[in-house]
């Protein structure tokens, strides 16, 4: 007993002495909120009773409803190739979330004293915040999507301490849905005067081999004799190697490190190391903190393209927005993870953020499942594109927004190349030159180790001006016509697809007859899912597979987008009612659209893939053409209906699409059975799929994506919803409105059919199925236990599953 109770004390003693070095408190529970401006931030003590009770994060627009009148814009939007303005409707949403807005919260600094330092730290802010600590205005920053913080150590009393924070979203300040709140991590820092400055590590892997990795730490520290120790730590916590120096070059350490046998991070093999910082003033321990790191080596080599630890590869991106479709831009970690998990299963090994500034938990996730990151800063420079965007702060604050993007995520193996900029209309005349090398020589200055683009669509003009010449890599966005001319004119010898494709579709809608067209409209305000349409300005995917597969210097594409997004409903921008995008792989409730497996078919390299399109459900199209695509990796295949053979197709060059896409194009409709078969290189059959005509809706499926979730009040269970005939085939038409009821340990947090024109509210608990789906959002409580989710709709057999959270 008394060697436990010896063990006890010293156990006890490492956590008050931790505690007493560096201690980190989110701020997440507890905020008031309230939507107006009559609040005061100069009173401490203000009556916010009366305040609704919200945690953070936290969107307030997302609630709704959706208005047309919201942030209606009369624009020509130039990147689209307009010339006369029109109105446009539902650009960033059409969810109320112009306005100002206040968050007012209550904190104590356990064992606050003389000695230590406070700071406080927002992930994102929308937008334009001021931040006050007990009445007193501690700092403001404009851009809602940057990371920041403040020293709030003088304002810091004994006992409670009162923070606010206003808010103000301007109209036309935006292209997409922004987005509204606290919608990021806010967190106390608590350390002492003696300490590693914030963001003030930065690791990197300046050799690797299979032998043997040089680990460089350079690590800001203020304080007097100081020395510090750096420990490496394995993915299973074991020490591979140790450094202590007490050298310091001005308030810099720098450690040489070398680790044996290092296992490097790929997207296939995204393995993680640890490097644990002490640092010491004298013998006595004053700060550790702890940064997360992977070995890799990245190249970019005219000769070969773009090489991670020494293989050619090319980027196989998706572009993505940062809300969370019915979650709005409220980040949540199981949101993240699924759209992640989605994305691998394609065979995606690359996100662009698009066009911001990502999420820390983006990031790392990204870091622990593999996916190589391009992370971007801004959709403006000095010259706008909306009347209120960033624009107005470039010229004062790009500098110091570039730099907390940098020294916050630079120790994240995914990232692998900086954007400064997207489309900026700065690409015309000598300014924009200069303002792109200016910006590029911030990044170059912060991280030398990574390259620097820019997504270029006015790409004749960055071939005059010299704007392309100068960028480390020159990102091309659409504009596949002029990838031979870049490519000549622009002495880097690489090309980036920073942005390809913007093909648009509406999950499950098929539209006759089947086409190529651009700009095509109909007046259900849908988009034909046959993955033959585009914008004037885009193109199909097969362009960008063949420039892929056909020129080496071309490195990769990220492709517009991997999902849908709230806002740019393009192309009915000027119709309503349209909300959100169409351009998704993926819909908006995160269920695959069937680009996904022309997609899945190219790229992911490991699993077959066999699809075909479009559902069987025609009622009234008996004897009509109906076309049938098949999205495969195998070359050929035999399409059968109802047991007769409709011929072999096999992949060929007659077109781009025949080159993808196996397609029996005269095809007429009849009810019953689809099957195709497909063969593998030697004419053996070695795959196929069924799909069957329908009956009536009779009952509802429920299929999670897990069934075990987390008690901590934030995890999610995306349980997809679907209807069935009495035979248990899919309704793949069918619109039933559903209710939803949740009981046990867990709430209803929202619902997604993925319908852009739908104006239902997401976190009421019904909603109509699209194309015969939608997905309803389950989220734990902070109490374990069981959860109950319960589907209804008329005249359907309920569906019901249960779920467990731990």
């Amino acid at each position: 007993m008394k060697r436990e109770g010896l063990f006890f004390l010293l156990v006890l003693l490492f956590q008050v002495s931790f505690a007493q070095q560096r201690q980190e408190i989110e701020l997440n529970q507890g905020w008031k909120f309230y939507k107006g401006q009559n609040a005061s931030a100069s009173q401490k003590e203000f009556n916010d009773k009366k305040w609704s009770t919200v945690t953070v994060p936290h969107d307030w627009a997302i609630y709704g409803p959706f208005d047309k009148e919201v942030d209606k814009q009369v624009v020509a939007i130039l990147q689209n190739g307009e010339k006369v303005p029109t109105e446009k409707t539902g650009r960033t949403g059409s969810l109320p979330h112009i306005g100002d807005a206040w968050y007012r919260n209550y904190f104590t600094v356990p064992g606050f004293q003389k000695g230590k330092r406070v700071f406080i730290q927002f992930e994102g802010a929308m937008s334009e915040p001021k931040v006050y600590v007990n009445g007193t205005k501690v700092g403001e920053w404009n851009y809602g999507y940057n990371y920041f913080y403040f020293d709030i150590t003088d304002q810091i009393q004994n006992g409670k301490n009162t923070l606010a924070v206003s808010l103000s979203n301007k109209p036309l300040s935006s292209r997409w849905y922004p987005g509204a709140g606290l919608f990021r991590k806010v967190k106390l820092i608590v350390k002492n005067e003696e300490s590693i400055e914030h963001w003030g590590t930065f690791v990197t892997t300046p050799f690797v081999s299979d032998t043997q990795a040089k680990v460089n730490v350079k690590t800001k520290a203020a304080g007097k004799d100081l020395s510090l120790e750096t420990t490496i730590l394995d993915a299973q916590g074991n020490t591979v190697a140790t450094n202590k120096t007490s050298a310091i070059f001005g308030k810099e350490f720098e450690q040489n490190i070398a680790v044996q046998n290092p296992k490097l991070w790929s997207p296939e093999s995204p393995y993680l190391y640890t490097a644990v910082s002490r640092l010491y003033s004298g013998n006595t321990l004053k700060d550790e903190s702890s940064t997360r790191f992977g070995i890799r080596q990245i190249n970019y080599d005219p000769k070969t393209g773009f090489s991670l630890n020494g293989k050619v590869r090319k980027f196989k991106g998706v572009c993505l927005h940062h809300d969370l479709g019915p979650l709005g831009s409220a980040i949540n970690v199981s949101a993240l993870r699924r759209q992640l998990r989605i994305l691998k299963d394609m065979g995606c090994d690359a996100v662009r953020s698009s066009h911001n500034m990502p999420s820390l938990e983006q990031l790392q996730l990204c870091d622990e499942m593999g996916l190589m990151f391009l992370a971007e800063t801004f959709d403006e420079w000095a010259k706008p594109k909306v009347k209120n965007g960033y624009a107005r702060f470039f010229d004062q604050d790009a500098e110091k927004d570039v730099v907390n993007l940098i020294r916050a995520t630079r120790n994240h193996p995914c990232i692998v190349m900086w954007s400064s900029g997207n489309e900026v209309p700065d690409q015309f005349g000598a300014e924009g030159v200069k303002r792109a090398k200016w910006l590029q020589e911030i990044f170059h200055r912060e991280d030398p180790t990574r390259p620097v683009t820019v997504g270029m669509d006015q790409v004749k003009a960055t071939m005059a001006s010299g704007f392309g010449a100068l960028l480390d890599i020159p990102g091309l966005n659409y504009r596949t016509h002029l990838y031979e001319d870049a490519f000549k004119a622009f002495p880097q010898g690489l090309i980036l697809g920073s942005e390809t494709a913007s093909t648009v579709s509406s999950r499950g809608v098929y539209k006759f007859p089947v086409v190529k067209a651009a700009e095509k409209r109909y007046d259900d305000h849908q988009c034909s899912s046959y993955d033959m349409e585009y914008c004037s300005w885009s193109n199909l995917p097969e362009d960008d597979f063949i420039l892929q597969d056909t020129k080496p210097w071309v490195i990769g594409q990220f492709v517009w987008t991997g999902f849908d997004y709230l806002g740019e409903p393009t192309p009915y921008d000027s119709y309503w009612p349209s909300r959100s995008s169409y351009f998704g792989i993926n819909d908006l409730a995160g269920l695959p659209k069937d680009r996904f497996y022309l997609y899945r078919s190219q790229w992911n390299t490991t699993e077959n893939t066999l699809h075909i399109l479009p559902h069987w459900n025609w009622e009234g199209r008996e004897g009509q053409v109906t076309p049938v695509f098949v999205y495969t990796n195998y070359d050929s295949a035999e399409l059968f209906l109802n047991g007769k053979s409709m011929g072999v197709q096999k992949k060929n060059d007659s077109s781009p699409q025949a080159k993808y896409r196996l397609m029996w194009m005269d095809l007429k409709y009849e009810p019953g059975t689809l099957k195709v078969v497909a063969y593998d290189k030697a004419g053996k059959a070695a795959a196929e799929k069924t799909i069957k005509t329908a009956g009536k809706p009779a009952r509802i499926v429920l299929e999670p994506d897990r069934k075990v979730i987390d008690a901590d009040g934030n995890d999610i269970s995306f349980v997809t919803v679907s209807v069935v005939d009495k035979d248990g085939n899919a309704c793949a038409t069918a619109n039933n409105q559903l209710n939803f009821k949740v009981s046990g340990n867990g709430t209803y947090r929202a619902a997604c059919n993925g319908d852009a024109s739908s104006l239902e509210q997401f976190h009421l608990p019904t909603m109509k199925l699209f194309s015969g789906k939608l997905v309803v959002l389950v989220q734990s409580t902070s109490k374990a236990g069981d959860i109950q989710l319960r589907v209804e709709g008329k005249g359907l057999q309920a569906g019901i599953i249960d779920l467990k959270s731990k």
